[in-house]
C-alpha cells in the first residue's frame, strides 16, 4: 500500500493516498495514463476514509472532508468524484452544481444516505448510490463508468438517465412519477437511446446487464 500525505487547505485536511499497485486493473486515467484518480468527499472522516480504502486496490484516492475542501481540490486531474449530499458547510448538491458550472466533466457519483426525491431528475450527476455501499458496489460502479476503451456520449447519457429512473422507481409510486413531466421526458429519452445503442453497439446488452446488476439502494 502506498504512503499517505495529509495536506491542508483553508484549515481543512485533505488526505491523499498514493497510487495502488499497477496491474490490479486495466482501467487507466484519461489524464495521467496511470490508475484513475478519485476524489472522495464526505464530512464524516471515518466514512470518507473507509470509502477511500475500499477503492485503494484499483484507484488513486484523495479524500476531502467538506464541501469547500472538495471545491478547492477538484480539477481535471480527477477522473471521478464520489460526493456526499448532506454536508454542513457547502451542501453536496451545491458542490455538484458549482463543479459543473466551472467545467468539470469527469464522473460524479452521489454517495449518500439522503432519500432520492424528484429534484434529482435535473441534477447533473452520473450515478446515485445510497449508503451504506459495499466495496463490490463501489468498484463495480466506478469500473462501469471509467473502464471503457472508447468514449460514447450517448452511452454516458443513457447510464445517467437510467440511474435517476431506477432510483426514483424504487422510491416513488407510479402515479407520482407519471405526473412529472421531466420523468416522462427522460423515460422517453432513455427508450430512444436504448434503441440506437442496441442497433449500433454489439456490447450494449452486456453493458446494460452489468449496469443493472449494481445495487443502488
Amino acid at each position: 500500500m502506498g504512503h499517505r500525505l495529509t495536506l491542508f487547505e483553508r484549515g481543512v485536511p485533505i488526505r491523499h493516498i498514493q497510487s495502488p499497485a499497477l496491474g490490479l486493473s486495466n482501467t487507466v486515467s484519461r489524464t495521467t495514463g496511470g490508475p484513475p484518480r478519485v476524489l472522495v468527499v464526505d464530512d464524516e472522516h471515518d466514512v470518507a476514509d473507509t470509502q477511500a480504502l475500499k477503492l485503494g486496490e484499483r484507484y488513486e484516492t484523495t479524500v476531502a472532508y467538506s464541501g469547500q475542501a472538495a471545491l478547492d481540490a477538484a480539477g481535471p486531474e480527477f477522473d471521478a468524484v464520489l460526493l456526499d449530499r448532506r454536508m454542513p458547510d457547502v451542501h453536496g448538491d451545491d458542490v455538484l452544481s458549482r463543479l459543473r458550472e466551472r467545467g468539470y466533466d469527469g464522473i460524479i457519483i452521489m454517495l449518500t444516505a439522503v432519500d432520492a426525491d424528484l429534484n434529482i431528475l435535473e441534477m447533473p450527476f452520473d450515478d446515485y448510490l445510497q449508503k451504506p455501499v459495499d466495496q463490490s458496489t463501489l468498484l463495480s460502479t466506478l469500473d462501469q463508468h471509467l473502464d471503457r476503451s472508447v468514449e460514447d456520449d450517448r452511452l454516458d447519457e443513457y447510464f445517467r438517465i437510467s440511474s435517476k429512473l431506477s432510483v426514483l422507481e424504487r422510491e416513488k409510486s407510479a402515479s407520482q412519477l407519471e405526473s412529472n413531466d421531466e420523468y416522462t421526458r427522460l423515460k422517453e429519452r432513455a427508450r430512444e437511446l436504448e434503441w440506437v445503442l442496441h442497433a449500433e453497439n454489439d456490447d450494449f446488452e452486456e453493458l446494460k446487464e452489468t449496469y443493472q446488476s449494481i445495487s443502488r439502494s
